[in-house]
């Protein structure tokens, strides 16, 4: 079976050797990881690491929550990035709501900037998106003719209706460790309820551990075939059907995998 991890981090110093991490990841059937990056040095350091190992593209953009380092030509900067042959989409960018903080309207203003950048240069987005369900479903409807490029809501952590929603607008849904828990109950019965064409697979490495490590850090994208076979579990098929449905989900959301 092909694996694919679409969403994780590859930056750190948790990891240790990363030629001996890549190494165990393509050794368990990983066969691609999309490394996200979150601000301009993570975008820059994985758009080295996509040219240096063949198994990995990266993304580039802002996270919400990093809009505090933003500078004047930065965007201009990621937009270059973007033009690389592996870069296959624009972020992680969103909303994060999580801490008491938080500048909802910078947020809101640069993640619909990032939304614009991303249509402007035929990329799909990564998106991130916490304790901000009613804003960013406002945002992702009202900014509809934006997505026409694809979207993914990595990490989906909202609830099962509010997926069936979005995917009216052809958003993708990706899944990682956290659904395998066992109190994971609205994760798994969204991954049952939505269309198999829209599921993915991440692991946010090197966070959230599958149930097999839990409390273990830091997670690997060596985790993605063990988040599969749940996935496959939960919706009543085989790990090889599922594989392939997420295989293909994959590269027809990020097209450039095709073609890099």
């Amino acid at each position: 079976m092909k694996y694919i991890d679409v969403h994780c981090h590859l930056d750190g110093d948790c990891y240790g050797n990363i030629p001996d991490l890549i190494k165990k990841t393509e050794d368990c059937g990983v066969e691609k990881i999309i490394a996200a990056g979150y601000d301009l040095s993570t975008s820059e350091l994985f758009a080295n690491y996509a040219k240096k190992y063949p198994s990995v593209y990266f993304t580039a953009g802002f996270h919400p929550t990093e809009l505090h380092k933003l500078r004047e030509g930065d965007l201009k900067i990621i937009a270059e990035l973007a033009a690389e042959p592996k870069c296959v989409a624009i972020g992680e960018i969103g909303l994060d709501y999580h801490y008491p903080q938080t500048n909802a309207e910078l947020q809101q203003k640069m993640f619909v900037k990032q939304l614009e950048l991303a249509c402007s240069l035929g990329l799909p987005v990564q998106i991130h998106s916490r304790d901000c369900a009613g804003d960013m479903c406002q945002i992702l409807n009202k900014n509809a003719p934006l997505l026409t490029n694809g979207a993914l809501l990595h990490c989906y952590s909202h609830s099962t209706e509010i997926a069936l929603e979005l995917q009216k607008l052809g958003i993708y849904f990706s899944f990682g460790g956290t659904s395998t828990w066992q109190g994971s109950k609205k994760a798994r019965r969204t991954i049952a309820a939505l269309a198999e064409d829209r599921l993915l697979t991440e692991t946010d490495s090197p966070y959230l551990p599958p149930k097999s490590l839990y409390g273990v850090f830091p997670n690997t994208p060596a985790s993605i075939p063990e988040i599969l076979c749940n996935m496959a579990e939960v919706r009543g098929v085989s790990a090889e059907h599922m594989a392939e449905a997420v295989w293909q989900n994959a590269h027809a959301l990020f097209t450039k995998l095709q073609n890099a």
